[in-house]
């Protein structure tokens, strides 16, 4: 059993900061790779950003240049920071990682439950 635990959401006004965490656990047998992705209200969920377990990244056109995603292999942990924020960031903000699991050698892909991300003055 494997479990995505996301913290970090909160509110903050246009221009600011916030970085999110999101903290794989369980029977991992392997990480491959993790990322975010954000629905906000009335829009799709859509990929923000990824990482492999290389440290290989792919960001969103819109966040690039505001956003940086990294990882931590050994802690098993995403993170997503997020600068210079505007109001049409405000989403849920949803881990997710591809992994193994001990109980299965077929990688599979697990979601936190979001996080919410509010940017208003």
């Amino acid at each position: 059993q494997v479990q995505l635990v996301e913290s970090g959401g909160g509110l903050v006004q246009p221009g600011g900061s916030l970085r999110l965490s999101c903290a794989a656990s369980g029977s991992i047998s392997s990480t491959y790779a993790m990322g975010w992705y954000r629905q906000g209200p009335g829009n799709l969920r859509e990929l923000v950003a990824a990482v492999t377990s290389g440290g290989n990244t792919n960001l969103a056109d819109s966040v690039k240049g505001r956003f940086t995603i990294s990882r931590d292999n050994a802690k098993n942990t995403v993170y997503l920071q997020m600068n210079s924020l505007k109001p049409e960031d405000t989403a849920v903000y949803y881990c997710n990682a591809r992994i193994g699991s001990r109980e299965s050698l077929v990688p599979y892909t697990y979601w936190g439950r979001g996080t919410q991300v509010t940017v208003s003055a």
